[in-house]
């Protein structure tokens, strides 16, 4: 990156979002922003992402605003990638409780994302499509006063990563990929499938490690509807708080990842705006390994509101003269990587983890984070979000069925007859390729 060489590091004292809210603000708001930049090149062309940064939770009312960003890398083909990006926030949404404040929409917001990625990919393999993808979509929630929540779901190799003050670069996500994630080739071989490198003539085993029948690289995925019902669309999801000092997230594909790593990646641009940072990045991984996959990469920027003095407006000229001097300035090299211990960590840019679950058993992901049944229909499926007639054909995620009133309501989440059948057949007890979602 030559043209980036020459650009010195913003200084360590305040954190680029804050000196940029500053600039552009000029004391006047209470609200966070959210920038975002985008960029990539196609290679196949199976690459798409969802950009909405001004969805509400309350229709009409500003403070209930969130922002949503995702990146979804498709393989055989878009049709799995294009579904997933007009279809799974409102999946996602449809399981989240109407009418229920701040605090329980963020407590639900985990349960929700799962059931909305797996109503994803029953509603799609109906289609009889044979295209899948990854999927990582994250939700950005202002605290207005004391922070930001960031709650990250995924299947898949999409990696997000969180950069904050101090140059300490957390993982939001976790790869799921066969070669380099143990727990997920013992979860496929004890649900029936097989893990092993292609085979050539002659025994001679290549590449990387792959799920059959299919031959998938990776173990969770929406769609691929062709391979075994062991690949599941049960996302990691993680939920973390971030201090009023914000941070930037990086979204982005395996093209970008396969050429660079994380800490490089949020290295490769610091001290720029969110999409000349992007272009930066994908431009570090095509300089690495060159146009091998599709790259696309979004730059997210949490811009807290200023809770420190601020200098009086200045002039929409001298603004930008001076938001170019801090983002175009020079950087001291000796400032790189020096703020590393917990406690500067902690009083720059902490991050505290409220939430992080992997599991791919269903029953245990839809039975967490869900709030009272009094805010649910008693007899709704956690998945489809389809309202059962009562005491017909009800069975509950522990797999307790009803003839009758029950004397004793179950705790578990009710689940419809397909969905049910879904979830046996990601366990390995049955195949819900004709009768998913009937």
């Amino acid at each position: 990156m030559e043209s980036a060489s020459n650009e010195e590091m913003l200084p360590p004292a305040l954190p680029l979002a804050t000196l940029i809210g500053r600039e552009l603000r000029g004391g006047g708001s209470e609200r966070p922003l959210v920038r975002y930049g985008h960029s990539g090149f196609a290679k196949r062309g199976e690459d798409y992402f969802l950009v909405k940064p001004d969805c509400l939770r309350v229709p009409g009312d500003p403070s209930s605003a969130f922002s949503v960003f995702a990146v979804f890398d498709g393989h055989n083909g878009v049709s799995a990638a294009v579904f997933s990006k007009e279809h799974l926030l409102d999946d996602v949404m449809s399981a989240v409780p109407q009418g229920i404040s701040r605090e329980d929409w963020l407590q639900v917001l985990p349960r929700a994302l799962v059931a909305g990625f797996v109503k994803t990919d029953i509603d799609f393999q109906r289609k009889g499509e044979m295209s899948g993808t990854t999927a990582t979509l994250v939700v950005i929630v202002s605290e207005l006063i004391d922070g930001f929540t960031v709650t990250v779901a995924s299947v898949g190799d999409s990696r997000c990563i969180l950069d904050t003050q101090g140059g300490v670069v957390s993982l939001l996500t976790v790869d799921h990929r066969l070669e380099e994630n143990a727990e997920e080739r013992e979860r496929v071989t004890a649900s029936g499938g097989e893990v092993s490198r292609l085979n050539l003539c002659g025994g001679q085993q290549v590449g990387p490690l792959r799920c059959w029948p299919g031959g998938l690289c990776l173990s969770r995925s929406i769609g691929d509807t062709d391979v075994g019902e062991f690949i599941v669309p049960i996302p990691h999801v993680k939920q973390v708080k971030l201090s009023s000092a914000g941070g930037r997230l990086i979204i982005a594909s395996d093209g970008i990842w396969d050429a660079v790593s994380s800490e490089i990646a949020a290295q490769a641009c610091r001290g720029l705006p969110a999409e000349l940072a992007a272009k930066l990045v994908v431009k570090q991984a095509l300089k690495t390994t060159g146009l091998k996959d599709d790259t696309t990469c979004v730059v997210v920027d949490i811009i807290p509101s200023d809770h420190c003095s601020t200098p009086p407006p200045s002039s929409p000229k001298q603004n930008q003269n001076k938001l170019r001097s801090l983002l175009f300035g020079r950087r001291s090299h000796s400032s790189v990587g020096k703020l590393g211990n917990k406690k500067k960590s902690a009083s720059f840019g902490f991050v505290e983890e409220l939430f992080e679950e992997g599991s791919a058993l269903l029953e245990e992901r839809l039975g967490r984070n869900c709030l009272s049944k009094a805010n649910l229909p008693p007899f709704r499926c956690a998945i489809c979000q389809v309202d059962q007639v009562p005491f017909e054909d009800l069975v509950t995620d522990s797999g307790e069925g009803y003839c009758s009133a029950p004397s004793t309501p179950s705790t578990a989440p009710y689940l419809c007859s397909g969905c049910r059948k879904k979830k046996d057949a990601m366990e390995g007890k049955r195949s819900s390729r004709s009768t998913a979602c009937t």
